[in-house]
């Protein structure tokens, strides 16, 4: 299967800025690009790519006053086969856990683990140990958040969410990771793109998702408290402890969002081998200037677009 992914982001600065994106295409999928073009930015601008802490593809650069767009275009392959589910996964002790899981056993920025942990262990600690526990935190984060756009809020915490009772992707994703990291299985954050591929199209604009990935049995696995099924498709693009470690765009200044676009879609091979320019993607949902699921209102602030 082949998959046509990328983005278009528009912003405006009042005066030269230095910014960092991070919308590549994760490291780990580079085997699996077919035809990618450069990151393009309208004005030019120089470029340095860096790979940041998490292992994630970042891209630094200094937008010039007034209206500043990137842009990206792939073609990645991908298996066609929806996320793996291994219900005799279990559990790795602590003491046996790789060093680096470690990080993402403990509480972070929107992840507050010392509030949810009594909660946790109520709601999860008699549930059999390993997949059959993390298939019951989604069962339970997907029953007990709804979905929809105009809940979004950046400053949103796990716990509010558990209180609110609504939220995005990344709301779904972040009281997941808290309750699995409470029950002492490493889970980390996930953002990337997430195609209508075997699943009813999805009417809303394109954008980015969210989900988690959780350490059982030796490897990572995904996990998608939203949907709550396996899913085909998915592109990572970032992973950290939650949302704070892997902006989109992290701007040091102020900046407006002007615009976004994302595509992502299945693509045949005569589609592939003559990629069109991606102000006209291949069969993708855009999104209207100026606005995006992502978005809570206006984009006005610095490391907003997360």
């Amino acid at each position: 299967m082949l998959i046509r992914v990328g983005y278009s982001m528009t912003i405006e600065v009042g005066q030269p800025t230095h910014l960092f994106s991070m919308m590549a295409i994760h490291p780990d999928r580079a085997a699996h690009i077919r035809w990618q073009s450069p990151t393009e930015t309208v004005p030019q601008a120089p470029k340095r790519a860096f790979i940041d802490q998490h292992g994630n593809s970042c891209l630094r650069m200094v937008a010039p006053a007034g209206e500043f767009t990137i842009t990206q275009d792939a073609i990645v392959s991908d298996t066609g086969e929806p996320d793996p589910v291994h219900p005799e996964a279990m559990e790795v002790p602590t003491e046996r856990l790789p060093d680096e899981c470690l990080r993402y056993l403990t509480g972070s920025r929107y992840c507050e683990t010392d509030r949810l942990s009594q909660l946790a262990w109520r709601l999860f600690g008699n549930v059999e140990p390993g997949w059959a526990r993390v298939q019951a935190v989604c069962d339970y984060v997907h029953d007990r958040l709804t979905f929809s756009y105009g809940y979004a809020r950046a400053t949103r915490t796990a716990l509010e969410a558990h209180h609110e009772r609504v939220g995005v992707c990344r709301d779904f994703a972040h009281l997941a990771i808290t309750f699995c990291r409470c029950l002492n299985i490493p889970a980390r954050y996930v953002n990337g793109y997430l195609g209508d591929i075997g699943v009813e199209p999805d009417p809303s604009p394109m954008d980015f998702s969210a989900w988690f990935e959780v350490y059982l049995g030796g490897r990572w696995y995904a996990f998608d408290a939203r949907h709550n099924r396996p899913r085909t498709g998915r592109v990572v693009v970032a992973r950290g402890r939650d949302a704070m470690d892997v902006p989109l765009l992290h701007t040091f200044g102020l900046h407006t969002l002007k615009a976004f676009r994302v595509w992502t879609d299945e693509v045949d091979t005569i589609a592939a081998a003559s990629p069109q320019r991606p102000g006209n993607p291949v069969r993708s949902r855009l999104g209207p200037p100026g606005r995006s699921p992502l978005d809570l209102g206006a984009r006005e602030g610095v490391n907003h677009l997360i």
